[in-house]
């Protein structure tokens, strides 16, 4: 049997989890037009924000856990600019990214309440 982690049950890193499958995909669209640091940047946020929530939930400290929710919510808006721009640049289409944006939106509000649910540490 599996192991399992404590991140698996939060709906964020759930959420977080879809997100960066759905920016995978879009990352083997670009490298098929051969934009292959843009599909890179955007895989990397992509798994930055899963990944920074996975590992601030292994911590025994709520201030630290805020801390890597933070990063993640910055890797989320690094992967939203990058929406905008690819869409600019007529890379992808506008109701792709409306999708993606509003997924974002979505988990950033999440993260957000989240964050203010853990009780911070006070010594």
């Amino acid at each position: 049997m599996r192991p399992h982690f404590r991140f698996e049950d939060l709906e964020v890193w759930r959420l977080g989890q879809d997100l960066a499958v759905q920016f995978h995909k879009l990352a083997q669209k670009l490298d098929q037009k051969g934009l292959f640091r843009y599909a890179e940047q955007l895989r990397a946020a992509g798994l930055s924000l899963t990944n920074n929530i996975a590992e601030g939930s292994g911590s025994t400290h709520a201030k630290e856990f805020k801390q890597f929710l933070n990063i993640a919510r910055r890797s989320l808006f690094e992967d939203a600019s990058m929406l905008l721009v690819f869409e600019s640049l007529g890379l992808v289409s506008s109701s792709e990214v409306d999708l993606l944006l509003n997924a974002c939106d979505l988990l950033s509000r999440k993260i957000t309440n989240f964050s203010r649910t853990l009780q911070t540490d006070t010594t």
